[in-house]
């Protein structure tokens, strides 16, 4: 007489193969994160770069007047921190660390020097000048000397990367910058500098074309 041997179920439940799916989702996720973090891994899957760009276009020429007599040469280690409210940051926050390096420019506008700027003396011996004010040009940030020295973000602002057009964005941290080495520009001198060597400029001009006295005011 032999006995019925019943099966076994083996059907996995439904809950366990949420589980599973959450845990594949967590471990691509992290994985993700791995090969940007280790150096040499994301050489793995070969990736390609191709410049599609069109070509330059010429939209407006503008004439300078402007006599560039000084530049100044700035670096500011930018601390950029945002955090939520109510959430820790590992969950929602950024910080990012940014060494940023442009110039700014401190130019004489001689295009402003009217007819009565400019006075000769019969003999042509003698000049008098009148200049207005050296002034500061917009700071220009220069990509090849800045970089983010590092970056911590919490789940939150790692998951948004994955759909946002533009991740890991330094827009933010390169507007400080920019308005931190302007800020820096104006306590530097550099427009002292630059009416100095705009005064040089015109002494040895006028005195090479045989004036003897030379004389250059800022009044404006």
């Amino acid at each position: 007489m032999t006995t019925p041997i019943k099966r076994i179920d083996r059907r996995v439940p439904r809950w366990a193969k949420a589980v599973t799916a959450v845990i594949l989702v967590l471990g691509v996720f992290f994985a993700g994160i791995r090969l940007s973090v280790l150096p040499g891994l994301k050489d793995l899957f070969g990736t390609e770069t191709q410049d599609r760009s069109g070509p330059a276009l010429l939209r407006s020429i503008q004439d300078m007047s402007r006599y560039d007599a000084a530049s100044g040469n700035f670096q500011i280690v930018v601390d950029l921190e945002k955090d939520a409210k109510f959430l820790p940051d590992a969950i929602r926050g950024t910080r990012t660390l940014y060494v940023g390096a442009g110039t700014v420019d401190a130019y004489v506008d001689l295009g402003k020097i009217g007819e009565d700027d400019v006075t000769v003396d019969k003999d042509r011996t003698s000049a008098t000048l009148r200049l207005p004010h050296a002034v500061l040009g917009t700071p220009a940030l220069d990509p090849d000397r800045s970089y983010a020295v590092s970056k911590q973000r919490g789940l939150l602002d790692r998951l948004g990367d994955l759909f946002s057009d533009n991740p890991n964005g330094e827009q933010a941290v390169q507007k400080l910058a920019v308005r931190h080495i302007g800020d820096a520009a104006k306590k530097s001198g550099l427009t002292a500098r630059a009416e100095k060597n705009t005064t040089d400029m015109l002494e040895g001009l006028l005195r090479s074309l045989g004036f003897e006295e030379v004389k250059v005011t800022y009044e404006r």
